[in-house]
């Protein structure tokens, strides 16, 4: 499924913050690209010319060399309505210095646009040595477009560019027009290097395009088709064309087509459409088939439709479209009307957060038994406010929806935060208090971490509330669910002796205890062959560490508190996966705690069912392994930048700040990702933030031919791993556990 495409400007934005994100541009990569396009840049006299186009289509360029000799090359880049881009999308031409496997000495970096001042062409004068090269085009989620350029040695003594010819077959008629089609073969030979390609072009407008088969054009009219070859020493044929006629066989078709038209976009609550509106026309003709259909904006002049209508003028609009069969049956002119308005003014005011604390009060002015705290937040950015949180005593920030009592006793803080519906989140504030009696209670040293709202063993759901204890634990986290039981007699021996002693102190009633006693029996954890207990693939030992393995760049480090920590001292995209197993269905839980520098926020992931990595074609860029044929479930709190926040399936399924919930950097944040079949739960401390069902396809972009999820290939079963992302994004990992389901 494709989502709404933006402006030309946004695309801008969005590709050209990607390519900061991901490290493509250096120092010495952005000295190239102010040079290009520029009057006043140097220009050595170059011994060739290699051009790249690009048009509509975001899984290829419309032409690219391969081959190219060593010494001074001007490098031409067009992305414009003249290479075939229609709808303003902006396209990137980069060359990869990070790969040792490929030259490094051409830090090239281009972002051509059809609306920027160059009209989408660029310039860029370099020096190619002999080896090769890898360029692609960085889009939002993948790279794609990417190839090699092979350079060779100069002085070659091939400067004839090859001959060309084309013929036309097909039926004719008396007055020697095809009838129904015609098909164009094109053909090339070269005495010197060799042909290396041929292209062809349809029209005198047409985008170049490689020619692989002959070419049939079936559509009624007067048509001529263009072509040319390279070869391998870069020579270019001059180019040459051929023109015919094509008209319909004999029939008896009198029936027009039918035609329809749909509009979409983002709207407003008066039904009008932000920033643009897409027109998709479409035509049927059940006789002689359609041949061509036409569209015009407003009282503009009628236009081939090709391609899906965008209208980013803003006010009333009106799209008239028709259709002609080939028997020359032109269907009446119909319209849509629609408007577009402006995006509402951004805002970027966070709300203002304020908070009261009631209960009884000593002459001490301790609360006596329970405080109560009430949040309350406003906002005048004109968004409205989205949530509001709340962090006990330094906790991890939960949703606030009522008044929160805190009944343990000593003294505490409340710190509280609210978001708006535009992302913007205010500046933690907080309140202190003391229950009375007593004070000085230490942190609580509780054996897990579990948030949730009631007890919940293994998978069983007692019902009681998850209450805090006198331990200042909850009840879940005394229970120990999680932990390697190893017969169920030792668990419910151990969960009665916890309950006992909550029964007592009065933090559970008789029936509640009964609750809790039946669900740890339901659960059958302990039981021989169950999968109900979690099994620990890193319990921050040096052994269990060692059952994990780098690929790609970047790398985790060990920590004494039996965390691990990547990009504190190498950086570059990479992987640490655990190569042990292979899981199906299964539940994955471990606990991530953002560690980035400055006010930053650290960017990586968590990747599943992705294949083994070794011997996979991909093997050269392992994280593309599990990109690409597995799902990476991000990790990212970062309010600007990349559009996929925590708890996103990246690329296919995106959530926001507001979905995902925020906690204080440098916490740690309970993270659980569940899969059965394909579908994707995921839960952050507790509260489940997405739900994703692989049916094939991404969301955002239009899937690649070669994307496993395009066609239900995305694998039942495979490993599991965590993203190096780069020396900023320092994240750490700790008590990593999965259990088969």
């Amino acid at each position: 499924m494709f989502a709404r495409r933006r402006t030309a400007r946004l695309w801008t934005t969005l590709v050209a913050s990607l390519l900061m994100v991901l490290g493509l541009t250096s120092t010495s990569a952005t000295a190239v690209t102010a040079a290009v396009g520029r009057s006043d840049a140097p220009k050595a006299a170059a011994a060739q010319v290699l051009t790249w186009t690009a048009g509509d289509d975001i899984t290829q360029y419309a032409s690219v060399p391969q081959t190219a000799v060593a010494g001074p090359t001007t490098i031409v880049f067009e992305n414009s309505a003249a290479t075939g881009n229609t709808t303003g999308m902006p396209h990137t031409l980069t060359f990869d210095v990070s790969d040792p496997e490929y030259n490094n000495d051409v830090p090239l970096n281009i972002l051509a646009n059809p609306n920027d001042d160059q009209g989408g062409r660029h310039t860029a004068e370099v020096t190619l040595t002999p080896g090769r090269y890898r360029f692609f085009c960085t889009m939002p989620g993948h790279e794609r477009m990417q190839g090699i350029l092979v350079v060779t040695e100069g002085g070659g003594s091939d400067t004839t560019a090859p001959e060309t010819s084309a013929s036309v077959t097909g039926a004719q008629n008396s007055e020697g027009a095809y009838v129904g089609s015609a098909t164009v073969a094109v053909s090339a030979t070269d005495a010197g290097s060799g042909v290396d390609r041929i292209e062809y072009a349809i029209g005198d407008a047409g985008a170049w395009q490689p020619y692989t088969t002959p070419v049939v054009v079936d559509q009624v009219g007067t048509h001529k088709v263009r072509y040319r070859a390279v070869d391998k020493a870069g020579n270019t044929a001059a180019e040459k064309s051929v023109a015919f006629t094509v008209v319909a066989p004999p029939t008896d078709d009198t029936t027009a087509p039918e035609t329809s038209a749909t509009v979409s976009g983002e709207r407003d609550a008066a039904g009008a459409y932000i920033d643009m509106a897409t027109v998709t026309v479409s035509a049927s003709d059940t006789g002689s088939g359609v041949n061509t259909i036409e569209y015009a904006v407003d009282s503009g002049g009628w236009q081939p439709y090709t391609a899906p209508v965008m209208v980013h003028a803003l006010g009333a609009h009106q799209v008239r479209y028709r259709a002609t069969d080939k028997a020359g049956n032109t269907a009446a002119e119909k319209s849509v009307d629609f408007t577009v308005v402006a995006p509402p003014a951004s805002d970027t005011t966070p709300p203002v957060t304020g908070a009261t604390v009631d209960g009884t009060k000593n002459s001490d002015g301790a609360y006596v038994k329970s405080a109560k705290v009430t949040v309350n937040a406003t906002d005048e950015g004109g968004s409205g406010v989205a949530a509001i949180e709340y962090s006990l005593d330094g906790g991890p920030y939960l949703a606030y929806s009522a008044p929160v009592v805190v009944d343990r006793v000593g003294a505490h803080t409340v710190a509280y935060r609210a978001s708006d519906k535009a992302g913007n989140t205010s500046e933690a504030r907080t309140v202190s208090f003391t229950v009375a009696p007593g004070g000085g209670v230490p942190p609580p040293n509780c054996p897990e971490y579990d948030e949730r709202s009631t007890v919940i063993v293994g998978s069983v759901d007692s019902g009681v509330p998850n209450r805090v204890t006198e331990s200042r634990c909850r009840i879940n986290e005394l229970i120990e669910d999680e932990k390697e039981w190893t017969s169920q007699a030792l668990f419910l021996k151990h969960v009665r002796t916890v309950l006992d002693r909550l029964l007592k102190e009065g933090v559970v009633d008789q029936r509640e205890y009964n609750r809790i006693n039946r669900a740890a029996k339901q659960s059958g954890i302990g039981k021989p062959g169950q999968t109900e207990g979690y099994r620990k693939i890193f319990d921050g030992s040096p052994e269990s560490f060692g059952k994990w393995e780098q690929v790609g760049g970047g790398s985790f480090g060990l920590n004494a508190d039996g965390s691990i920590t990547s990009g504190t001292s190498t950086g570059g995209l990479g992987m640490l996966w655990f190569p042990q197993r292979k899981y199906g269905d299964f539940s994955l839980k471990l606990q991530w705690r953002d560690d980035a520098p400055g006010t930053g926020n650290a960017n990586s992931g968590v990747f599943v069912r992705f294949p083994w990595v070794h011997d996979h074609p991909q093997e050269s860029r392992p994280e593309w392994v599990a990109i690409e044929y597995g799902h990476e479930v991000q990790v990212l709190d970062r309010p600007d930048g990349d559009m996929y926040k925590t708890g996103s399936i990246y690329g296919f399924d995106r959530v926001g700040l507001a979905g995902a919930g925020v906690t204080q950097k440098g916490t740690w944040n309970d993270y659980e990702i569940r899969v059965v079949d394909q579908h994707y739960s995921v839960y952050r401390n507790g509260v489940l933030i997405n739900e994703f069902d692989n049916t094939g396809g991404q969301e955002f972009y239009p899937p690649r031919s070669d994307d496993p999820g395009t066609d239900g290939r995305r694998f039942a079963s495979g490993y599991v791993g965590l993203q190096v992302h780069s020396t900023t994004d320092v994240i750490s990992y700790r008590d990593i556990r999965i259990k088969e389901l």
